[in-house]
């Protein structure tokens, strides 16, 4: 690694990032914003095949996400993925890959404080959306700036709302599945035979099968996260490998179960796709809060993406200077 990088008596400096992150902290960062918003739409497009997008998907990031892994070990001087890159390759992909990733999270945190000023609207109407958008990326920012352990103990409780959110979809659909549960506002009958009853499971065709991937690929944003924490790591021998290894698994339970189970309860066909899913799910059950709850559960959603873009790019400043 270049000399900038490294101190030659081998100690970290001064002002070195501090191992403050700990396994719950780094382990749901497989779970994008993308899943509760984009998934109508991804249904949409490709029916039930969508399950198998996802799956496909997930596949390819475990097998980057495992060769980040091992070249990060490699050497535990590397602070993130743009070290390594500058290491291996040279000075000149370190410098394009900080000043990318770091240029795609400014665009993405931007968006989702627009998101979650959005959302606040959603309860508060007469607030201006400047008001939510300044407080949220204050609030987000001092939280950022006073140690790391508190950016892993927002991103643990954000996405401890985002699992819970999915495993009430989960079990309320293999309820409603086994006691064949019929809706009264959509009339339909849950079971799993609505997964092939209306058109198979590629009713869109190859076409149709292909068109889900660029909108289902936006669900996995962040994931990569795991790449930027290993020096802040408290123990990366042991974390780092546990967090990557267990990414097939959190794909399958949270990403395909999900939407096996809202298509169970409604024929892909009747899925809006300018609504999020988990919306008419809820709808379907016969919550009346429902919209409020998904708007609960994305905002925090966002907030975790915010949180995450923020920690994401002043890593790469970090390394970039």
């Amino acid at each position: 690694m270049s000399e900038h990088h490294v101190n030659p008596d081998g100690q970290d400096p001064p002002h070195a990032l501090k191992r403050g992150l700990s396994q719950r902290h780094i382990q749901l960062s497989a779970i994008g914003t993308g899943l509760f918003m984009g998934s109508g739409k991804t249904i949409n497009l490709a029916g039930p095949s969508i399950v198998f997008v996802y799956m496909i998907i997930g596949a390819f990031i475990y097998l980057a996400m495992r060769a980040m892994g091992e070249l990060l070990l490699s050497n535990l001087r590397y602070k993130s993925f743009m070290d390594m890159a500058e290491d291996i390759i040279g000075p000149w992909a370190g410098f394009f890959v900080g000043w990318t990733y770091w240029f795609c999270w400014v665009v993405t945190g931007t968006a989702d404080v627009i998101a979650i000023a959005s959302y606040f609207h959603f309860w508060f109407p007469a607030i201006s959306v400047w008001v939510p958008s300044i407080l949220v990326v204050l609030l987000i920012m001092g939280l950022n700036l006073v140690s790391v352990n508190l950016f892993g103990e927002m991103e643990f409780w954000f996405a401890s709302i985002k699992v819970m959110a999915i495993l009430v979809i989960i079990a309320v659909g293999v309820y409603m599945v086994l006691t064949g549960f019929t809706s009264s506002v959509s009339g339909h009958t849950a079971s799993v035979a609505n997964l092939w009853a209306y058109g198979g499971w590629f009713p869109k065709g190859a076409l149709g099968f292909f068109a889900g991937f660029q909108i289902a690929l936006f669900a996995f944003v962040g994931i990569e996260l795991i790449g930027t924490t290993a020096a802040e790591a408290k123990d990366p021998e042991t974390s780092l490998p546990k967090a990557i290894n267990t990414i097939p698994y959190r794909i399958v339970f949270f990403y395909v179960f999900a939407l096996l189970a809202i298509m169970c309860i409604t024929p892909w066909s009747d899925i809006d796709s300018q609504s999020s899913p988990f919306v008419n799910t809820f709808v379907a059950v016969g919550v009346p809060a429902a919209a409020s709850i998904i708007n609960f559960v994305v905002l925090t959603s966002a907030a975790s993406s915010a949180n995450s873009g923020i920690y994401s790019t002043s890593r790469m400043l970090y390394g970039l200077g």
